[in-house]
């Protein structure tokens, strides 16, 4: 017994043993050493757990929203098919954070709880924080996509450290900087035009025209890779509407959509892992086609359209559309860099599943 009382006081400080943490809303939070249960707050946040997790990237996720399952079937499907326990684990909510149920959260007891900084829903001091606060749960904010450029690498390094393994997460980081930095490096030296970029949201899903992003978000994105936002400045919101008129006047050289529908759903643009090159550029011509603004763009008729995959923004997955964007406004420039490689490298170097199918298409 003596020995064992020993034995226990000796593993006692590192059962307890706690760190503090600056998330992406400069908090300092105080999170176990090695939280082993997780509740996040958004269940796409698997894209980035999946860069810096080996096996299954929601091993320590005891709950999380419904969001995958509806809003990205092509990948809940095939990360269930991969880690079937994933299909277990408590759904807490719908889609988005206001539907979060904090009494779900607490009764499962999370040693640690997640949230990613949202571009609409300034989340810190709701009654939702007060009760996990009073609950003693610690929560991090995370932030992939309000200020992607300024908050990856600090929130890939929160996220590491409070998962205790930085390791993993300092090697991605690696492979993000060097990604971005040949992108960053190489328009230093440009001196020539940017192209007027036009960028929708969501085509063919919502009937006004046309959705798309000021300032942060992919926004930042389109002007870090070289190009000339034709939303910019247009509206104080993240987010917004251009009307018919605005773009018309506009007159972009480039036409950039997102999409995310997979092989079940034939009315819209089809893009994702499941989803093959013929039918994501089927799809696309067919919605330019019904939507009466943008077809008629000088950018569409001279095949300057392109589209990719709607998810890749909330996540560091958007190396990949900075990426794309850079070789979209200056092929030229760009004639060596290619996302599809990138991509491999990706899944050769951090995927627990390789990631298949068309991220990206054109008219």
């Amino acid at each position: 017994m003596k020995r064992f009382l020993t034995a226990l006081c000796l593993l006692l400080p590192f059962v307890v043993q706690a760190k503090t943490l600056t998330d992406s809303l400069q908090r300092q939070v105080e999170v176990p050493d090695n939280p082993q249960r997780i509740v996040i707050g958004e269940s796409r946040m698997i894209y980035t757990l999946a860069l810096v997790e080996d096996g299954n990237p929601a091993k320590r996720v005891v709950g999380w929203p419904a969001d995958l399952r509806n809003l990205d079937k092509q990948t809940w499907q095939r990360y269930v098919k991969a880690f079937p326990a994933i299909a277990n684990i408590e759904q807490i909510g719908n889609s988005n954070f206001s539907q979060l149920n904090v009494e779900k959260i607490i009764a499962l007891r999370p040693d640690l709880v997640i949230l990613p900084v949202y571009a609409r829903t300034p989340p810190n001091n709701s009654l939702f924080m007060q009760q996990l606060a009073a609950s003693k749960i610690p929560v991090l904010f995370l932030d992939f996509r309000v200020d992607p450029l300024a908050n990856t690498v600090a929130s890939l390094r929160t996220l590491g450290e409070a998962l205790n393994d930085q390791a993993k997460s300092e090697r991605f980081i690696a492979f993000y900087q060097q990604h971005m930095q040949f992108i960053r490096d190489r328009l230093a030296g440009w001196k020539g035009p940017r192209p007027k970029v036009m960028l929708q949201l969501h085509l063919g899903k919502k009937a006004e025209c046309c959705t798309t992003v000021a300032h942060g978000n992919l926004a930042d994105l389109i002007a870090f890779a070289g190009g000339d936002n034709i939303a910019a400045g247009r509206f104080p919101a993240v987010f917004g509407q251009l009307n018919p008129e605005a773009v018309l006047a506009a007159n972009p050289d480039i036409y950039i959509a997102t999409g995310s529908a997979g092989p079940e759903d034939k009315a819209f643009l089809q893009l994702g892992p499941q989803v093959n090159a013929a039918s994501a550029q089927a799809t696309f011509i067919r919605a330019l086609a019904q939507d009466g603004t943008v077809s008629v763009l000088n950018a569409v008729q001279q095949q300057k359209a392109f589209a990719f995959w709607q998810n890749f923004y909330m996540s560091p997955w958007h190396l990949l559309v900075a990426e794309f964007f850079a070789k979209t406004f200056h092929p030229d420039l760009f004639h060596d860099l290619s996302p599809d490689e990138t991509l491999r490298e990706m899944n050769q170097q951090f995927l627990p599943i390789p990631e298949t199918g068309t991220y990206w298409t054109h008219n």
